[in-house]
This record gives structure tokens, sequence and C-alpha cells, in this order.
């Protein structure tokens, strides 16, 4: 790749403007523009990240690395240098087209009566929940259209993955989640998978930026397991989508000094506590306190909802907690 193409890539994606794509945020500003904040590459409890947007390159004082966009991706992602400029071109068209594509999911929601109906199923009945998620519902038809009448070409549309190689909706009867630079489709469908994202990482923590500066964050598996809490009043709840978390969303959880409570599914098999457990041994070891919450055998946090369980009954198992 010639180097007047990667100055060109490099000059379309500041670096600032990708950090701050992923949940960075300075913490001061000092002399010439610079910005100091939080290292989104190790487990940084002082800041020690530097950032001059003039020159679009960064420096951590903690772990040694500095570069331009291209080294940040490389390191933050784990990847060589042609994936990580692959990565860049993706994304740098990938952006615009996710946020159209669900504009287009959202207006959708209430115009079909099965959507509506699975979310109040999920205990999911409160207007300002569905603003301040975003939710929308995929027909299966009629977002190719949409979208290249906004002029996205085809082969753009086939490359995000919103549509398939015969040219159909790749989202069919789902509702539709935005996340940092990908969307999850839940099918309403129990012939379909129900879970479903667009290639590519599924990114950070859920509204993560809304809820990193509370001492205290809880984190769940599922976006209806966040939608019950929130709705619930716990405003200070984030979602892994999974118990197995990513190198970004491990730094996020330490970026401060905080306490977790870990919320995850009770399932019959065990699986989500043994998950809770190797978490909480993780986070520990990185200087994070950590409890873990007990639900009934068998329910997650939406279902202890929806099946009657209450905010003053939940906030009793937190406080029953262990580490």
């Amino acid at each position: 790749m010639s180097g007047p193409a990667l100055d060109e890539l490099k000059q379309q994606i500041p670096l600032l403007n990708y950090l701050q794509a992923h949940d960075w945020q300075p913490t001061r500003q000092l002399s010439r523009g610079r910005l100091m904040g939080l290292c989104p590459l190790h487990c940084d409890h002082k800041p020690s990240f530097l950032v001059d947007p003039s020159k679009s390159l960064f420096y951590c004082y903690g772990c040694g690395r500095g570069g331009d966009v291209i080294r940040f991706v490389q390191d933050y992602h784990h990847v060589e240098f042609l994936p990580a400029v692959a990565l860049l071109y993706q994304w740098r068209g990938l952006a615009p087209l996710v946020r159209e594509a669900a504009g287009f999911y959202r207006m959708q929601l209430h115009r079909h009566g099965e959507a509506v109906e699975y979310l109040q199923q999920r205990g999911v009945r409160s207007p300002e929940l569905i603003e301040h998620m975003q939710i929308g519902y995929a027909p299966g038809g009629g977002l190719r259209s949409w979208l290249m009448q906004l002029g996205h070409p085809l082969q753009a549309l086939r490359q995000a993955g919103l549509v398939t190689a015969v040219g159909y909706d790749a989202y069919r009867h789902r509702l539709v989640f935005p996340l940092e630079g990908n969307l999850y489709g839940r099918s309403i469908s129990a012939a379909a998978p129900p879970h479903r994202f667009l290639p590519g990482s599924k990114g950070g923590l859920y509204a993560w930026e809304q809820v990193r500066r509370y001492p205290e964050v809880i984190l769940v598996e599922g976006l209806f397991d966040y939608a019950a809490l929130w709705q619930a009043g716990f405003y200070n709840v984030s979602c892994a989508m999974g118990n197995h978390l990513n190198a970004h969303q491990y730094g996020q959880l330490c970026d401060s000094r905080r306490t977790v409570y870990l919320a995850f599914d009770a399932d019959p098999n065990g699986s989500g506590p043994q998950a809770a457990q190797w978490l909480a041994r993780r986070l520990s070891e990185r200087g994070v306190s950590v409890r873990r919450v007990a639900l009934p055998e068998g329910h997650d946090p939406n279902s202890f909802f929806v099946q009657g369980g209450n905010a003053r009954q939940f906030q009793l198992l937190m406080e029953a907690a262990l580490p």
C-alpha cells in the first residue's frame, strides 16, 4: 500500500475522532491543545495517555506505546499492520451506514405489532427505555432500498453485512439494538438463531460512557437484562453481550476504582455462575472490587423482573452479593 494512500486514510480518520468513537474521553487539557486521559491499551488508574490532536499522535507514559491512528488500532485490536489498515477502511465507511440502518429500524418498531408484543413479553414497556436504547425492528425487507436511495452502493451493504450475497436484508424479524460500530439483532422467532451481529467486533461495554463515573457498576450478560434493570431504576448498569469479555471491556472495567456487581445468568448447568467466578478472579487480580449477585436458579435479571421481582428485592440480592 502506497504512502500517499495511507496519509489520505489518516487524514480522513483523525486519531481523536477514532478514540472518542471508542469511548475515550480526556481528563484534562494540556498546553498546545494536547489532551491527557486514561490509557485504553492497559489497566490505567492514573491518566497517562497523551494525545496530540494537531499531529494525530498518541503516547502512553504507563505502557510506553505510541504512534498514529494505525498503530493505535494495531495495539487496541491486537492485529498486524495490514489488518489494522483494513479495519480503518471498514470503520470509515461502516459508521454512517450503521447509523442510518439503525434509524430505519427505529422507524419500523411501532409499525409492527409483533415487535411491540415481544418487547412487552420481555418486560420492556417504558417509552423512555425504548428511546434510551434506540430499539428498532427489522421486518425483513425495505432496508436495502432505503439505504440505496440514500446513496449507499449495494456492495457497501454487502460488505457491512446488512444484506446477503443475493441482496436480501440480513436481519429479518429481529429487534435491533445499536452498539459501538455494530448492530445486535434479537430474533423474535424460535425458528431462527436468537443472536446476530454484523461482522466485526462487538465493541466495548454497552452504554459505558454513561455509567463509567458511578462508584458501583452492575454488569449483566444481555441487553434485555440491561433493559430490566434500567427500567427498575438501576441506571448504573452495563452489558457485556455475553459472559466472556474482550480485552477492551476488561480495560473499561478497571479504568477507575469502583465496585463491579456481576449479575450473570443463574443457568441450571452452572455456566453463568462459573463465568462470573472466573471473571471475578481476573478482575480482582487487576485491583477491581467485585461482588457476585446470586439470582434464583434458572433466572437472569430480565426474567427476575418479568416474573414479579422488584427493585427492592434486587437491591437485597446486591447487598447479599459475595466476593
